[in-house]
């Protein structure tokens, strides 16, 4: 049994979790950020292409959104707050996890650690939101 894919919600949904990043990374926590990882402004700037760092990026939240409308599918589209818990669930359950497990390995801070899965737990809430408006 398949289930219909949203196109048009998943394209929205992959564009409004690039502009939360911007949002996020940019001017929210950017800085908080850069000093955890250690990037200075200058450093930032070399060897970086944007043109492939942000397409990828756009296109591996495409791969995201669409996943998340299957999963939403297997739910029969469920409504917004089941969708935003259900989003979040995924953030907090499978991703902020699975990154707290390579920081503690990487030794990196806790402080990188809320950031980046803050970061990702906001992500897929939005997504989770835009996706269960517009299906």
């Amino acid at each position: 049994m398949g289930t219909q894919i949203h196109w048009l919600a998943i394209l929205v949904a992959a564009v409004a979790g690039f502009a939360v990043g911007g949002v996020w990374y940019g001017p929210l926590l950017g800085k908080a950020w850069m000093a955890e990882r250690g990037v200075t402004p200058e450093s930032a700037k070399d060897g970086f292409n944007m043109p492939l760092v942000f397409g990828t990026t756009f296109v591996l939240n495409l791969v995201a959104a669409f996943v998340l409308d299957h999963v939403f599918g297997t739910y029969g589209h469920p409504a917004m707050g089941l969708a935003v818990m259900i989003a979040g669930g995924v953030a907090l359950g499978f991703i902020a996890t699975s990154i707290g497990v390579n920081y503690l390995f990487s030794r990196m801070s806790l402080k990188l650690f809320l950031i980046d899965a803050g970061y990702w737990l906001v992500i897929y809430c939005v997504m989770g939101a835009i996706l269960a408006a517009l299906s």
